[in-house]
């Protein structure tokens, strides 16, 4: 376990303790420079040999290569997470989506409470913009939160913080969000243009070149309110039984994208008289998302008076002109929508977050069934007999059934979102009961091998996962997800996150970094 301490600008300590956890895949030089960071993407005479020879991998290749970044982590605190499984599957190569997590440590006048952070990242036009958030955007958002959580005048030897109200709370997570979005564009674009032929500054001005969709959830367990900070179109979904012990599936964040109604609506506004601002569900007909961070291109078109198109020609293949309908720009903006909703870790809630390669394939509906079928196979706690009230629990709201269906899984989500929030890439009623795979210990590889098989399809899975980088992007995209179980576990006497092996890596663990 890591453990490090964050300061605020004023000098004063704000959290007692910060965990993260992180891939650690990527090398990095002497100099901390990544090393990846000019590599080139495949020629078309590469692409175009890869297409031609493709051959089906088998069955254990195809499951190596789906538990190749799966991990899991049993959360020994006490505070009202359990677990969370995670699972990426790269379609890009280097995958460009990123994930993180975090746990901080805040003293209050009612004691010490924890705030959870799971992130994911999903990149476009290259890795570069979702490596940064991975690096830096908890940590922006930690830092602004800190500012608010003052310290008690009435008490100030103790350390403890004040609660701010939840507007404040609210307006911190944006303002961490901006702040990372005007450093990798504004800051990283203004250092290269006072020196273009640094190299240092090209590597650092490149998550301003590419883009990244960012979700971030919040959990606070001395409030129990998870709070969802979405910009772009990740999107996080939470399943609970309702009254009638029915499960239900509730999006806690709306897509931002061109076929948003009302994201299309804010752009015009913000751009009156511009008909091509938003053309054919994409932002100046090009991009998708209506928000995101870095893609400079349609945030700006100069830098202290100089015009992108000055750069010196080596720089130009990654800092391209901005589209030439860029008349008023931004038109995309970092600024995240931010929701709030109660949970209660005693009714075995879970929220599912995924990035849209997931949800292009499957419906919150299937999302939900797909998780409870896992459960129903598998212990969510680390004790597989139940001997505790809460494995007790586990383990009778989910005992085993015979159906080969999914559950019928009602979708509670605001109905104006629905429609264009269905899976892309699908063309099946939702009210039908697919059929489905159910091999894997990790729940998050369960979802993603599921998306892959079309209900319930082993040779769809395999064919899938057998197209090689760049040709499978024309069939699915980098899918990373990951599943947060609540619930009110006993703490150890460590209080620390435990690796769950058998659902991490092909059970070859490391030790927690969280």
């Amino acid at each position: 376990m890591r453990e490090i301490n964050i300061a605020l600008a004023s000098g004063i300590l704000f959290f007692a303790s910060y965990f993260s956890l992180q891939s650690h895949y990527l090398s990095d030089s002497g100099d901390g420079t990544r090393l990846r960071a000019f590599s080139t993407t495949q020629s078309k005479q590469q692409q175009q040999k890869a297409a031609q020879n493709i051959f089906l991998l088998s069955d254990e290749q195809i499951t190596k290569q789906l538990r190749n970044l799966e991990e899991s982590y049993y959360v020994n605190r006490g505070k009202g997470v359990v677990r969370y499984d995670i699972s990426q599957l790269p379609s890009n190569s280097p995958i460009e989506d990123d994930r993180s997590e975090a746990v901080v440590t805040v003293p209050t006048k009612d004691g010490n409470t924890d705030f959870y952070f799971w992130g994911i990242y999903d990149g476009h036009s290259g890795y570069y913009t979702s490596l940064k958030l991975r690096d830096e955007l908890i940590s922006h958002v930690v830092h602004a939160l800190g500012a608010e959580y003052k310290q008690d005048p009435e008490d100030p030897s103790s350390g403890a913080r004040l609660i701010p109200t939840p507007e404040v709370i609210d307006e911190a997570i944006k303002r961490g969000f901006l702040h990372l979005d005007h450093e990798i564009v504004q800051e990283g674009l203004t250092q290269l243009f006072e020196d273009p032929n640094n190299k240092e500054r090209a590597l650092r001005a490149l998550p301003a070149a590419s883009g990244a969709c960012g979700l971030l959830t919040f959990y606070d367990s001395s409030s129990q309110l998870l709070r969802v900070a979405v910009t772009g179109d990740s999107r996080a979904v939470l399943g609970s039984l309702n009254a009638d012990g029915q499960w239900t599936a509730k999006s806690l964040s709306v897509d931002q994208t061109g076929d948003n109604p009302e994201e299309v609506e804010r752009i015009k506004a913000e751009h009156p008289g511009e008909a091509t601002c938003v053309r054919n569900g994409r932002v100046l007909g090009s991009l998708q998302p209506t928000r995101a961070f870095g893609d400079f291109r349609y945030k700006l078109k100069e830098i202290n008076g100089k015009a992108i198109d000055s750069l010196p020609e080596h720089l130009k293949v990654y800092f391209r002109s901005p589209p030439k309908n860029s008349l008023t720009p931004p038109y995309v903006t970092a600024e995240p929508v931010v929701t709030t909703t109660k949970i209660d870790p005693s009714k075995r809630d879970f929220v599912v977050i995924g990035s849209d390669g997931l949800y292009e394939l499957l419906s919150n509906e299937e999302i939900v069934g797909l998780v409870v079928k896992w459960m129903e196979k598998n212990s969510v706690t680390k004790t597989k007999t139940p001997t505790s009230t809460e494995e007790k629990r586990w383990s009778g709201l989910f005992s085993g059934s015979d159906d080969k269906k999914l559950p019928r899984v009602l979708d509670v989500s605001d109905e104006k979102y629905r429609d264009f929030q269905r899976p892309a890439f699908r063309n099946k009623k939702v009210s039908e009961q697919h059929e489905y795979l159910l091999e894997d210990t990790n729940v998050s590889t369960h979802l993603i091998r599921n998306a892959l098989s079309l209900g319930g399809s082993k040779e769809y899975v395999s064919t899938l996962v057998s197209i090689p980088s760049p040709t499978s992007r024309k069939y699915r995209d980098d899918l990373t997800v990951t599943v947060v179980f609540f619930g009110d576990g006993t703490p150890d006497d460590a209080g620390k996150l435990e690796v769950n092996i058998p659902a991490t890596k092909n059970g070859l663990a490391e030790e927690a970094k969280l």
